[in-house]
Parts: C-alpha cells; sequence; structure tokens
C-alpha cells in the first residue's frame, strides 16, 4: 500500500481554510473526512465544493485517522480537543492530533496536557487558504510545527502541504503565529481606529491625500486591509484575546489587543444588525 492510499485525514472545522485544507490533501490523494454537525449551510456548501466525506459521529469520524487537523475558531479549540479527547483514546489508528488553531503557547499546552499521552503536535498557519486545483505547497499558507512529534506532520508535505519544523517545545509554533497575527491584524485594527477617529473629525479626506503623498505603499495596504476585515472581524475577535494573553501585561502591551478584540466585536455587531435589517 502507498503512502498516499494510506492517510486518512480528519478535518474537524468546516470554515474557509478547513474546507481548502481538505480540499487540497483530498485533490493529493488523501482520504479527508469531516464533521457537518451543528454547522450552518455555508459550511455545508463549502464541504460539498471541496468533495469532502461526511461523518458526523465522532467516533467514526477519528476511528481510522492518521491525523486530527483542528481547525476552528480559536474560541472553541479547548472545547473541541475535550469533545473528541474519548473518540481519540477509542480510535484504531491512533491519530496525530494536530492543533492548528490561533491560539496562544499556554492555551496550547493545556490542550496537549488535556489529550494526555495522544500523539500531539502544535501547529500553526501563515496564510490564506490553499488554491483549488493545485497541489503546489507554494499556493497555500505554511504550516509550522513543533513539539516532540512536529516531525510526523512533514508526511503531510507529500499531499501539497507546507510543512516547516521549528526546533522547539509545543507552545512555540503557536507562538510564532500569533506574533504574525499580532502585527497584520493588530497592524489592520490600528488602521480602522485611525480611519474611524479621521472620519468622525471630517479628516478621512486630508489623511488620504496625506498618505498618498508621502505613504502610497501604506495607503495600498490600508485600501485592501481594513474592507477585508470587516466580514472576517467575527472570527478575530478570540483571536486578539488569546493575543493579549501571549503578549503578557498591560506593560508589555496586551491592552493593545484587547482593544482591537473590542474594536472586531463592534465590527461585526454592525455588519449583523445590518444583514437583520436588510444592509
Amino acid at each position: 500500500m502507498s503512502d498516499r492510499d494510506s492517510v486518512t485525514v480528519a478535518i474537524v472545522g468546516a470554515g474557509e481554510m478547513g474546507a481548502a485544507v481538505g480540499r487540497r490533501l483530498r485533490e493529493a490523494g488523501a482520504r479527508v473526512v469531516t464533521s457537518l454537525a451543528g454547522r450552518g449551510a455555508e459550511s455545508v456548501a463549502r464541504v460539498r465544493s471541496a468533495d469532502l466525506e461526511v461523518v458526523n459521529d465522532d467516533d467514526a469520524l477519528v476511528l481510522d485517522a492518521s491525523f486530527v487537523l483542528s481547525i476552528v475558531p480559536p474560541g472553541v479549540a479547548v472545547e473541541v480537543a475535550e469533545r473528541l479527547r474519548g473518540p481519540l483514546g477509542r480510535a484504531r489508528a491512533k491519530p496525530v492530533y494536530v492543533e492548528c488553531n490561533a491560539i496562544s503557547p499556554a492555551t496550547c499546552r493545556q490542550i496537549h496536557g488535556l489529550l494526555g499521552a495522544i500523539s500531539f503536535i502544535d501547529a500553526g498557519i501563515i496564510g490564506g487558504p490553499p488554491a483549488a486545483g493545485t497541489q503546489d505547497p507554494a499556493r497555500g499558507p505554511r504550516f509550522y510545527a513543533s513539539g516532540p512529534d512536529a516531525h510526523l506532520l512533514t508526511r503531510l508535505a507529500n499531499f501539497g502541504l507546507d510543512i516547516a519544523i521549528l526546533d522547539g517545545p509545543v507552545g512555540a509554533a503557536s507562538g510564532l503565529k500569533l506574533s504574525y497575527a499580532g502585527l497584520t491584524k493588530g497592524f489592520t485594527a490600528l488602521c480602522a481606529t485611525m480611519l474611524g477617529a479621521a472620519e468622525r473629525e471630517g479628516l478621512d479626506d486630508a489623511l488620504r491625500a496625506e498618505l498618498a503623498r508621502s505613504q502610497p505603499i501604506f495607503l495600498a495596504w490600508l485600501d485592501r486591509a481594513v474592507p477585508a476585515m470587516r466580514p472576517k472581524a467575527y472570527r478575530w475577535v478570540a483571536e486578539m484575546r488569546q493575543i493579549a494573553e501571549f503578549v503578557g501585561s498591560p506593560d508589555d502591551g496586551a491592552t493593545i489587543y484587547e482593544g482591537a478584540a473590542l474594536l472586531y466585536q463592534r465590527t461585526a455587531n454592525q455588519r449583523h444588525k445590518g444583514r437583520l435589517a436588510g444592509g
């Protein structure tokens, strides 16, 4: 039996990233299963488009899995691990649990401890969802992996994923992911904050004109990043709080990310109200 015939990957989380990663793995020859239990119409459509196998029972989902990839909102990462602890212990193939969420190193270590003797990899995903119709690892995100079992994840490099091993313990990959997201998503929050303040004072046109004169590259990035943030803001609230935990005390700058969480929550609430009102 070839490696391609023998790999089953269970994807927990049918969001944009989870479904796209599942599709990439399936297109490269892996068997990919996921659950739609409790998921909405958008998740159902994503999974159907990716042509993933649906298994809604947790025991059946992980029973023959070589890897279980948890790709869920950071606020439910611990809950997912708690739910799967029993099924993972009963699984036939003794899968490797790959914690891929935007969580702090402390939360990652908590999940590792929760799962006990189960093989565990801390993985941080940096980059957008992989493109369809290609197995080129460069056309997708990079999975940074750390911990004693990190080398096991290189098996999925045969299935179109870009895998990079960090020389560090469980928590290192999560720390790298949050350091990166703290810069990119934190900077987006800063841009949205100051654009809003300038607009309230009637200075938005003057600010944009000055940026066009003195910081054109900055303005181009801002014009792309802030509008793209709005439909995703609800997903970034818990991530900002995990970054605040990672940063540490208010004196270290953690309050910056608590503020970013509040900004993203307000943005998400405004979009929700707009949809309810037909906007």
